[in-house]
């Protein structure tokens, strides 16, 4: 028994790793099509406007389709959802190179995201049972790893911009790659399966109140982060009067601490819980948000900005776990909380653009200071039984494991 018990955890560990690895090739995906996106745009003949409109549309998509995420598993079974899913998303790389007009691009981004979104529940449905299954929290490196695959992936991306490559070629030969990659990752991931006598998910349902709760924690951490992901470049240049390279460097250094925090950030969900990891990285958001707003010189900007993203880092990945574990269908409230937060990325940056456009930029930014402070009060809907009690203990799942 002992015996069984020490390869069982080990199979789990390595469900780990491979899980790990189906978020860094997600995001991989992202960080290639950013860096092209000057390109995609000079092809399609669209003016920065028809662009900004057109971006819109790969979080409409997502939006639309995360429901349908749980149906898709409960019908193939978890691991076969999710290498159809993400197979999906890294050959939808290819689709918005292609378009050659306004119209074109937006249905291709529409599809785009409607991969993007399907394939990120199916894998953030996983890594919660992961962790489940490990004792230990691990969603927010999962998360940290979704962004290494994005430097990744931006990397790659601005070699072949300098390299003066056509995106459609790169884009073809980096699907190619990740749908590889991607298919060989999802080989070790846990292969759930629903048992004969559960209940088909319906194949659109409107997400639970406990997912709506969950999820307005989540809309103010990403609303912090797109808000500062997207304008403390502005920021810096127009209210402190920074150079370009120094006000561009701001955003480098966010991405990379967000990255960092969430590689890091489990143990201190282990250590401290939820609900008080949450709570502190509101003080931190908040506190850094106050530097921002309050700060004469950029040096002391700089700092509020990493302080933001230091705090709201780990908030996602924990909002994703505590609504896995909030009711019966994990998949169907892991799709609604990723709908609010889809959609809070979504309005942040035209939201500081109008609010900035009626007042200025530090009034904008005192919003966000007020969302993050969202976050200290916000907490403890993270706080359930199921949610505060150790990954490793939950009690009844939805789906049973065949075989890993």
């Amino acid at each position: 028994m002992a015996h069984e018990a020490v390869a069982e955890r080990q199979r789990w560990k390595r469900a780990r790793f491979a899980v790990a690895a189906v978020f860094c090739v997600h995001g991989a995906v992202t960080g290639s099509f950013a860096t092209r996106i000057p390109w995609i745009q000079d092809h399609a003949g669209v003016s920065a406007g028809q662009l900004g409109l057109a971006l819109a549309f790969p979080a409409i998509g997502a939006s639309l389709t995360m429901p349908l995420a749980g149906a898709v598993s409960h019908r193939f079974g978890a691991r076969n959802a999710l290498r159809g899913l993400l197979a999906l998303w890294t050959l939808a790389l290819v689709l918005p190179a292609l378009a050659p007009n306004l119209l074109a691009l937006c249905g291709a981004l529409f599809l785009y995201g409607a991969a993007a979104g399907l394939s990120d529940v199916a894998m953030n449905a996983l890594g919660v049972e992961t962790e489940n299954r490990l004792g230990r929290s691990i969603m927010s490196s999962l998360h940290g790893m979704w962004s290494v695959g994005t430097l990744i992936g931006s990397a790659g991306g601005t070699l072949a911009a300098h390299l003066g490559t056509d995106a459609r070629l790169h884009h073809a030969l980096a699907a190619a790659v990740l749908t590889v990659l991607g298919l060989i990752a999802c080989q070790g991931v846990l292969d759930l399966r629903s048992t004969p006598d559960e209940e088909a998910p319906p194949r659109f349902a409107l997400p639970p109140k406990s997912a709506v709760i969950i999820g307005a924690v989540g809309f103010c951490a990403v609303f912090a982060e797109g808000a500062s992901l997207d304008w403390s470049a502005v920021y810096l240049r127009d209210e402190l009067g920074t150079s370009a390279g120094l006000a561009a460097a701001s955003t480098t250094a966010f991405a990379l601490t967000m990255a960092v925090a969430r590689l890091v950030g489990d143990r201190g969900v282990d250590r401290f819980g939820a609900v008080r990891t949450v709570r502190w990285g509101g003080v931190l958001a908040t506190g850094g948000g106050l530097l921002v707003v309050l700060a004469p010189h950029p040096a002391l900007a700089l700092a509020g900005f990493g302080l933001i993203g230091l705090g709201v880092a780990v908030v996602v990945p924990i909002a994703f776990a505590a609504a896995a574990r909030s009711g019966p269908r994990p998949s169907q409230a892991i799709a609604g909380v990723a709908t609010i937060t889809y959609t809070s990325g979504l309005i942040a940056p035209s939201a500081i653009g109008a609010v900035a456009d009626a007042t200025s930029l530090i009034v904008s930014f005192g919003l966000v200071t007020a969302l993050a402070f969202g976050l200290i009060l916000g907490a403890g809907v993270l706080r359930s039984a199921r949610a505060e009690q150790p990954a490793g203990a939950s009690g009844d799942r939805s789906a049973s494991e065949s075989t890993v």
